[in-house]
């Protein structure tokens, strides 16, 4: 099974969401998400938390970790949002860089927005890579 580790700054918005919505829609034992911040925030943003509710996920319990080199390590792919040079260089993982705005103290509507646009990078990503769920019918 694949790791995807989403890495930004505080672990409490961009990076929480993407994790969720990749476990939420991907083939069950073909990858999983985690995620972490360069420097975690002691919880996740209150207007996150609202935006993801709205999905049917949860994220009251999350708790944003520290991005650490050897967590990142034992990810086979690296999405980065923002954390710039600070997310470590890890020789041999595929990484790619999502320009996205931080969702922390942004009104409902601006947080909703930003979902919808890591919601479909992570379709995308999930597709690109073959771990999207069997549709009847197609084998």
């Amino acid at each position: 099974m694949k790791t995807v580790l989403f890495a930004c700054t505080h672990n409490a918005g961009r990076s929480q969401m993407a994790a969720s919505i990749f476990n939420s829609i991907v083939q069950p034992g073909a990858a999983r998400a985690i995620s972490a911040g360069t420097e975690p925030a002691v919880s996740v943003h209150p207007e996150v938390l609202m935006a993801m509710k709205e999905l049917g996920i949860d994220l009251s319990g999350a708790r944003p970790q520290l991005l650490t080199e050897d967590l990142a390590a034992s990810a086979q792919f690296l999405i980065t949002m923002g954390c710039g040079e600070k997310c470590p260089v890890v020789p041999g993982i595929e990484r790619e860089d999502w320009e996205l705005l931080d969702p922390k103290g942004r009104p409902l509507e601006q947080v909703r927005a930003i979902r919808d646009d890591i919601r479909k990078l992570v379709e995308r990503l999930i597709a690109t890579h073959g771990w999207g769920r069997a549709t009847p019918g197609t084998g």
